[in-house]
């Protein structure tokens, strides 16, 4: 190995952990959303809680991650991205102990509404964060660090729900001290929570952040730091990029032509569709809709931990192509799995008996049934489950950043709610109406990313100008 080699390999190892801290936030993201997965049921027992109410405390924190992810990236560009971070393990915390010791519905949903605002903050700031620290060459792997902690934070989640379960006997049974293993669920998201607040004492702030603070000279330690050469040129970019006379706020995301910024505009939509085909149907519900259509609560529990598994597996997947593949490919090939694997299943619960009002998915059914919600995990997996926040962090402006992703973040949580709520309901009436309108989405999907979607593959974050990238790309 060269000496430069020798240099080059010990900064990519640096920014890679500086990146993995920053990810950590994804997975206690991803912890306290599917925790609620292995918790519905003895949720509904323990606080007597109607259909309505509980689709209600299950979405909650879906609640508080569309506020935290409007107002994470404009508190980020006041007080940085690190002490915003820091704030956001608070939140994990308090959710976590409050839930566990909740002693009715209505707190219950309150601390569900405080973690949903870390979870939110999390959301934005990880990817922001990772996207201004690496070097472009690697930015899409380690902006896919992001997603990988999110679905490892769901693996956790839920072999700790099921493992709790299984040693308590069910999820309402009690466990230790006098508590029921489902208030246990809940509890050990701390530990995630407590080792990502003080892990983001030990990385850096961003240098764009840096710069817009007036301090060039910090930005550009950090910068030699993760880039090795080059710093000098990339801070006067920066500060070029950044040029303005006046303090930066919401109203930067208008073009002066009228009307907001076409890249906003796509920004939304990338994450609005993410939520639309369904995905999270698959980690908030499972159990309950595995056991509604014939399998045990042991059973569902085992099917939810593998799909989490092969979820993590295909996120890798992503992680080993999205800089070389570049982004918009992936978003096709994934759309047209999703399409083609929701379809299958729509036509499978749309064709199956009914038992008591549910489907009953008999011989071949079931088996196909599960391929066909892995494969749709697959296709998202290695898609549109990470490429969706690695190009938010990356497409936006430096000056727009901030504010555009507190409004494409907003707007993929406020999906993610109306997906939530609504499925119970869609549920009620007709599975195979369900999965038909996610495999919907998965098309018009397809069409978005053909129609709109450029490639940021390879670009500095510094010629994302106006939201239009270079010709050629």
């Amino acid at each position: 190995m060269t000496a430069a080699a020798a240099t080059d390999s010990h900064e990519s190892s640096g920014v890679v952990r500086i990146a993995s801290v920053a990810a950590l936030g994804g997975l206690l993201f991803g912890y306290d959303s599917a925790v609620i997965n292995g918790a519905v049921s003895a949720v509904q027992n323990e606080f007597k809680a109607q259909p309505g109410p509980l689709g209600f405390a299950v979405a909650a924190a879906l609640i508080g991650a569309a506020v935290g992810a409007f107002t994470g990236g404009r508190v980020a560009d006041r007080i940085g991205r690190l002490a915003v971070m820091k704030i956001a393990a608070l939140l994990f915390l308090v959710s976590a102990i409050g839930c566990g010791f909740a002693p009715n519905l209505a707190l219950f949903v309150t601390f569900r509404i405080i973690g949903g605002l870390g979870v939110g903050v999390a959301s934005v700031i990880a990817p922001a964060y990772i996207a201004e620290i690496s070097p472009p060459r690697i930015r899409g792997r380690l902006g896919s660090l992001q997603q990988l902690a999110i679905v490892t934070g769901i693996f956790v989640s839920l072999l700790v729900d099921f493992l709790l379960a299984r040693i308590a006997g069910s999820s309402s049974a009690m466990l230790w001290f006098g508590m029921e293993a489902w208030r246990w669920m809940f509890m050990m998201m701390a530990v995630p929570a407590i080792v990502y607040g003080a892990l983001s004492f030990t990385i850096p702030e961003s240098p764009r952040f840096l710069v817009a603070q007036g301090q060039p000279e910090k930005a550009q330690r950090v910068l030699a730091r993760v880039l090795g050469v080059g710093a000098q040129e990339t801070v006067e970019r920066i500060q070029q990029s950044l040029a303005t006379d006046r303090k930066r706020s919401m109203r930067d995301l208008r073009s002066p032509r009228g009307g907001i910024f076409p890249i906003v505009w796509v920004g939304i939509g990338l994450a609005v569709f993410q939520q639309f085909v369904g995905i999270n149907v698959i980690f908030y519900y499972s159990n309950v809709l595995w056991e509604a259509v014939g399998f045990t609560e042991s059973s569902s529990f085992v099917i939810t931990v593998l799909t989490s598994v092969t979820n993590i597996l295909t996120t890798l997947i992503a992680i080993a192509a999205v800089d070389k593949a570049g982004r918009k490919p992936l978003l096709m090939i994934g759309s047209t799995g999703m399409f083609v694997s929701l379809a299958v299943m729509a036509y499978i619960f749309q064709t199956a008996p009914l038992k008591n009002g549910a489907p009953v998915l008999e011989g071949a059914a079931g088996p196909v049934a599960l391929a066909a919600a892995n494969i749709f995990v697959i296709a998202f997996g290695m898609s549109w489950g990470p490429v969706m926040w690695i190009m938010l962090g990356e497409m936006f402006p430096n000056r727009l950043r901030g504010a555009a992703l507190a409004v494409a973040g907003f707007a993929q949580w406020a999906a993610n709610w109306i997906v939530t709520v609504s499925f119970p309901i869609l549920k009620d009436i007709s599975l195979g109406l369900a999965y038909g309108l996610y495999a919907l989405c998965a098309l018009l999907s397809l069409l978005f990313v053909w129609r709109f979607v450029h490639e940021t593959k390879g670009l500095a974050l510094e010629d994302m100008e106006d939201g239009f990238v270079p010709a050629g790309h």
